[in-house]
């Protein structure tokens, strides 16, 4: 009887221990297979449903994603998470969008390069309004925002090959905070707010600044240069990496605070214009590709910065 319990007891451990060590091969292996996942890009949308000036792509509160010029230009389209688009707007005659993004109302604010203006859009009752208008602008191309609903816009003067870059305040005040630049473009603020960073597409250039608690700049240092292809629109994850888009190359390269390159993940698209975050847990990255006209994504290890659960 003994003897009999004893064997039991070690054909039961045995069983026990076989069990546990295939549950870990599995999650073990599971979690290979998720990770396997990660920085891989794939189509989102439909080619050429948004024309090729598709750009600046924003998720709001409810994960829906939006991008400029659906199906013609001067709209902002709306791409469910599974990926369906329509138009959710019509600017007015002669605006046409660029960058996207919201304030911490939920109101969207759109970057109108052909009149000069930042556009806002009340989202429940879809209401467009001029927020503020700058004549002086060449633009606005791109925008980010901060912690206080502060705006940045680059704003590039492509003809002359030069830049500028604009603050807009929560009331809608203007001000230049610097002239005589490279051809400003992406543009974006660090998880702390404490650095604005700017590319300068032609030049090749993304430069950092320290950016104060009142929104000023100062102490402009290279963060990383490259040798060829251009650069589009950036983003932040939530540990400072930033996410650029490489036009002409086909690419988005990710890049410490520090200046070093991460990785490069590949696109389908040649032309990549814009990225963001988005997805349930808000590490799910959104490109449009300006020469297929449509959305790709990929999924990455931590959510970007604007991101609230």
């Amino acid at each position: 009887m003994r003897s009999r319990c004893f064997f039991s007891i070690k054909w039961k451990t045995s069983i026990n221990i076989c069990i546990c060590l295939c549950g870990l091969f599995q999650i073990t292996n599971g979690q290979s297979q998720a990770s396997g996942k990660l920085y891989k890009s794939s189509v989102f949308t439909p080619a050429y449903g948004f024309t090729q000036g598709i750009e600046g792509p924003a998720v709001d509160r409810d994960g829906m994603i939006y991008a400029v010029n659906y199906e013609k230009q001067g709209t902002i389209g709306q791409v469910t998470p599974s990926g369906e688009s329509s138009i959710f707007i019509e600017l007015p005659m002669g605006s046409i969008g660029n960058g996207i993004r919201f304030n911490s109302k939920g109101d969207m604010l759109i970057a109108d390069y052909t009149n000069h203006n930042i556009l806002k859009v009340e989202m429940s009752s879809r209401k467009l309004s001029v927020f503020t208008n700058e004549p002086e602008m060449s633009q606005p191309n791109d925008i980010a925002i901060d912690k206080k609903d502060r705006l940045y816009a680059s704003d590039p003067d492509w003809k002359a090959g030069t830049g500028r870059i604009w603050r807009i305040d929560p009331d809608g005040k203007v001000s230049l905070l610097l002239d005589n630049l490279g051809t400003t473009n992406g543009i974006e603020v660090s998880p702390n707010g404490k650095t604005l960073y700017v590319n300068e597409s032609v030049q090749r250039k993304v430069w950092a600044y320290d950016l104060s608690r009142d929104g000023q700049i100062s102490n402009k240092r290279l963060l990383i240069e490259f040798s060829d292809f251009g650069m589009d629109g950036m983003r932040c994850d939530i540990k400072g990496n930033l996410f650029i888009t490489r036009h002409g190359k086909g690419t988005v390269v990710e890049v410490s605070p520090l200046g070093k390159m991460i990785r490069e993940i590949v696109m389908t698209g040649k032309n990549p214009s814009n990225l963001t975050f988005g997805g349930e847990d808000g590490r799910t990255v959104y490109v449009t590709l300006a020469d297929q006209g449509n959305l790709e994504s990929f999924n990455v290890e931590f959510p970007g910065r604007e991101w609230k659960k």
